[in-house]
């Protein structure tokens, strides 16, 4: 991958477009000037036109030469993509896949897109989606619901959208309507980068308390540690912050000392030793540098800290990953891509093929922030547990797989445990919830 990361980083910095735009835009100030001349003097138009076909024509030379370091990144990096992936095919919006989980794509491109505010491109790519999806009376369909298993078509996942929470109003339908004003999404997202913006880029804590403040009974319920880390992070503030209009040289202390007697009380029963090693940094006040105290003061990393968590309890509080399913998704696929890609070239080398439906040939190693649920595989057939088939766990403790069960006590009354002497009825066991 080192070549095609080579030849990404050759075409971002020589060979984008920056230099061609610069010279077209060159041009057209040319051409507008050469107007307005002859605009205002008609009778010197032949002159002025005379006077043009010089620099057009070296203006044209030089967009050509702009395109040129263009066309040979673009060259290198096709190149390199061709070496690497000389056996596999690239995925492709063909793929089958993609195809028969169209109505799923569709709902994470469009969730992604109104997490990240691009609300008008949201709405257009729904409106498009709504526009080539097949009628209400027509037969064709595109997915099946992923509760029911009826059929459905692509309205389906809009309004599943727009039910996903009751305070979200229309949601998708409003976008899909082109009532922004309407979408009860826009304006919960819209809070969200109001508040991230003011947290992240100004250090401004207060459209984030107060947000903790009026939603303080569910962050509760959740377990949240926001509220907390908010108030926190304003007692640093006051504590740490200079007033040039103040000449009392612990003015600073003073006001944060005011706002924990004011805040902390509430926090006491959860962060009971937190706030106790907060207020006791109000003694070393004057060498905090050297206090026992100077990780809470000396953070550089607590706004982005304090931004993730907001971004997390918030799409929580909603119902949604504080991930974009789609970033998700995408990011674990590229991880992939290269032991897929290697497996691929392994096989048609050796003619083989896998052909296991809905398994991965080799496991895929994936960071801990991708790992969502615990994952099973039967040491006894070495698959990996589903719904159809659950782990099982004998009286002696050992789990199995139910099929690798069922195979074990098949004719028999009492069945040994593959990994232990011990016997059991096959009714003893129970599945296991991992």
């Amino acid at each position: 991958m080192d070549n095609i990361f080579a030849a990404h980083q050759q075409q971002e910095t020589k060979g984008n477009l920056s230099k061609t735009i610069d010279s077209v835009q060159s041009l057209i100030d040319l051409l507008q000037s050469t107007r307005d001349h002859v605009a205002a003097d008609p009778s010197m138009s032949a002159l002025h036109l005379a006077k043009l076909q010089t620099p057009v024509k070296q203006s044209f030379t030089k967009l050509e030469e702009d395109l040129k370091e263009v066309n040979k990144g673009m060259n290198a990096y096709q190149k390199a993509l061709k070496d690497k992936f000389k056996t596999a095919s690239l995925p492709t919006s063909s793929n089958e896949v993609l195809s028969e989980k169209e109505d799923l794509v569709n709902r994470a491109i469009a969730m992604h897109l109104l997490r990240e505010g691009k609300f008008n491109v949201a709405r257009t790519f729904v409106k498009e989606v709504s526009a080539r999806a097949p009628s209400e009376d027509s037969e064709e369909t595109i997915e099946v619901d992923l509760e029911t298993g009826e059929p459905r078509n692509t309205r389906s996942w809009i309004e599943d959208l727009a039910d996903a929470d009751d305070v979200m109003i229309d949601g998708m339908e409003a976008v899909a309507d082109g009532e922004l004003e309407r979408s009860g999404l826009q304006r919960k997202f819209t809070d969200m980068y109001h508040i991230l913006d003011s947290l992240r880029n100004q250090h401004n804590l207060e459209p984030a308390i107060e947000w903790a403040r009026q939603h303080s009974f569910e962050l509760e319920n959740r377990g949240s540690n926001l509220e907390f880390e908010l108030a926190r992070l304003k007692f640093v503030e006051l504590y740490t912050t200079e007033d040039i209009m103040d000449d009392e040289p612990f003015a600073g202390p003073l006001r944060a000392l005011e706002y924990a007697r004011e805040t902390f009380p509430a926090f006491n029963n959860r962060y009971a030793r937190e706030t106790s090693c907060l207020l006791g940094s109000l003694a070393f006040s004057p060498e905090l540098g050297t206090s026992p105290y100077k990780p809470f003061f000396y953070n550089s990393s607590s706004f982005e800290e304090a931004s993730a968590s907001f971004t997390r309890e918030f799409c929580g509080m909603l119902g949604l990953s504080s991930q974009s399913p789609l970033y998700t998704a995408v990011t674990a696929g590229g991880i992939a891509l290269p032991i897929l890609e290697k497996v691929e070239r392994v096989m048609a080398q050796s003619r083989g093929q896998w052909t296991s439906v809905n398994e991965l040939p080799v496991e895929t190693p994936l960071p801990p922030g991708f790992a969502f649920h615990s994952i099973f595989v039967c040491p006894v057939s070495k698959e990996q547990a589903t719904d159809a088939n659950p782990p099982m766990m004998l009286p002696c403790g050992h789990v199995i797989a139910r099929e690798s069960l069922d195979m074990h006590s098949k004719g028999k009354s009492r069945m040994k445990c593959p990994y232990c002497p011990n016997e059991s009825h096959p009714r003893e066991a129970k599945r296991v919830y991992i």
